[in-house]
């Protein structure tokens, strides 16, 4: 009797072992098609995913294109105290590149400088032109002989109303002759050289015609290169730009009148201008300006500089120049 009590309680016993193992064999398949059923959602994680690259691209495109307004202050010469070239070729290189920048507007404040730093800066423009950006020119105070050369890569050019510009002509050379008066002095002054016209526009040493013809020659050059690309930049006959280039200087409403500049306006109405043009924000503008370096290495090696070449800071004949001088 107990034995078949037993029997009866084991296997009820292994019946219920098996009904329960049974349901954990269901259980786990049921609950992992659970799992994926209530997972069939992540059919819908790549829209989730998209979604969330959409509104980082939003974001991304929120970021305002720009137009740059850049500083040409000062003489235009490799590096001096408002004007440094290596920097501006830097500037507009790495602003032609920048994705975001749409435009740059050249702020000129400058009388000119030499013809060769002069032609670099218009040459760079233009490549920056090229690719498809546009350059707009603002003249302050002062845009004349070389900082107009530079504002004739502009699209547009715009003045203040106080503004001279013009005096587009050229500098070739400027020499003293001082032998009359080391003479009177009883100084004499000897330079050997070799070829006769080596020793030209040195003051101890009166120039001959031929020399004078010489520097009228580089002179007249740069005079065609100069009133060449303001023609092709205003859209002039090169007549009617040599009727005005004959280094005299224009208020800005008669360089308007004579086709020099588009229009006559303050800074804030040329920006205004630009960013309806580019369609961009009235604040969309950076600013680019050129900083010397003020310390103490930088006056050591100007001083270094000057001890090598000290002929550099008096030689009026050392360059050729698109400048405008009053002296």
């Amino acid at each position: 009797m107990k034995n078949s009590s037993f029997k009866v309680l084991l296997s009820l016993m292994l019946i219920g072992f098996a009904s329960a193992f049974t349901a954990l064999i269901t259980f786990v398949p049921s609950g992992c098609s659970l799992q994926v059923k209530q997972a069939q959602p992540e059919a819908i994680k790549p829209q989730q995913t998209k979604i969330n690259i959409k509104i980082f691209s939003k974001k991304f495109s929120e970021k305002k294109n720009y137009a740059a307004v850049v500083n040409i202050t000062g003489a235009i010469q490799e590096k001096g105290p408002e004007y440094n070239q290596k920097w501006l070729l830097s500037t507009i290189q790495t602003l032609k590149e920048d994705e975001k920048n749409s435009a740059i507007i050249l702020f000129i404040d400058s009388p000119g400088g030499t013809v060769y730093h002069s032609d670099e800066a218009y040459l760079v423009l233009k490549n920056y032109k090229s690719s498809g950006k546009k350059v707009y020119a603002y003249f302050a105070t002062m845009a004349a002989s070389g900082g107009y050369y530079i504002g004739c890569s502009a699209d547009k050019i715009y003045a203040n109303r106080n503004c001279i510009t013009g005096s587009i002509g050229v500098i070739s050379a400027s020499a003293m002759d001082a032998t009359e008066l080391l003479k009177k002095l009883g100084i004499k002054s000897k330079t050997i050289h070799a070829g006769k016209n080596k020793n030209m526009l040195n003051y101890n040493e009166p120039m001959t015609d031929e020399q004078i013809a010489i520097m009228q020659s580089l002179a007249d050059e740069c005079y065609d290169q100069f009133t060449e690309i303001v023609a092709e930049s205003r859209e002039m006959r090169i007549e009617d730009v040599r009727k005005l280039a004959d280094g005299r200087i224009f208020s800005a409403k008669q360089a308007k009148e004579n086709g020099l500049i588009d229009d006559v306006l303050t800074f804030d109405d040329c920006k205004l201008l630009v960013s309806k043009e580019l369609n961009i924000d009235y604040d969309s503008f950076k600013y680019f300006k050129y900083s010397k370096p003020d310390n103490l290495r930088s006056i050591l090696m100007e001083s270094i500089s000057f001890i090598k070449n000290p002929q550099a800071a008096w030689t009026p004949g050392s360059a050729m120049y698109y400048l405008y001088t009053t002296y």
